[in-house]
């Protein structure tokens, strides 16, 4: 196969991120969850504003070692805690043979999956506070919509969040409104000006 379809055989497989459910929101009895797709999304623009506030030289390869964490996720679904307690996924194999025949596409991927998974540089570390921060925002809005049970992901979540800043959103956004950036909104001056307010 050449590599231009095997791009494009693959920008077709990451479309079906959108179709993967998180599903840790299943055991709270979440009939539509988010999907991967829209996890991944927030996660990388989390860790762009994370690297930002940690000073970081590079957000954007915080942000993308971000982007690409759950892309073997087409392949091997995700799993939620208690199904990862059985199941011994290969993801690594699924990251192989899925981003494979690529040449420099596939090199550039594997290096920032490989980053994300090895846990060990300090972008890695924001992505995976990013991946954190992420679950406990939806978190938040699911609890906010009535399921307490919630909570324990925010809980969770708090436990495992390495840098400082964050800790520091993490124990902001635990009891913040996930409504108050519209109900609070007020035009700024210069737009007003603009529309004669």
């Amino acid at each position: 196969m050449n590599v231009l379809k095997k791009v494009v055989n693959f920008l077709f497989e990451l479309g079906h991120l959108s179709y993967v459910p998180r599903s840790g929101w299943h055991k709270l009895g979440i009939k539509d969850p988010q999907s991967v797709a829209e996890h991944t999304a927030r996660t990388a623009q989390i860790a762009f504003v994370l690297a930002t506030l940690e000073g970081h030289k590079n957000p954007c390869h915080c942000a993308t070692v971000a982007l690409f964490h759950d892309i073997t996720e087409t392949r091997t679904m995700d799993m939620n805690r208690v199904s990862k307690g059985y199941n011994l996924t290969d993801h690594k194999h699924a990251s192989f043979d899925q981003i494979a025949g690529m040449e420099k596409v596939s090199e550039n991927i594997a290096y920032v999956w490989n980053e994300f998974e090895d846990g060990k540089t300090r972008a890695s570390v924001i992505a995976r506070d990013a991946d954190i921060l992420e679950l406990m925002l939806t978190a938040r809005d699911i609890e906010e919509a009535g399921y307490k049970d919630a909570k324990e992901f925010l809980n969770s979540g708090m436990k495992r969040l390495q840098t400082e800043s964050g800790k520091k959103i993490g124990a902001e956004l635990y009891f913040a409104d996930p409504n108050a950036w519209w109900k609070e909104f007020q035009p700024s001056s210069k737009f007003a000006e603009t529309v004669g307010l």
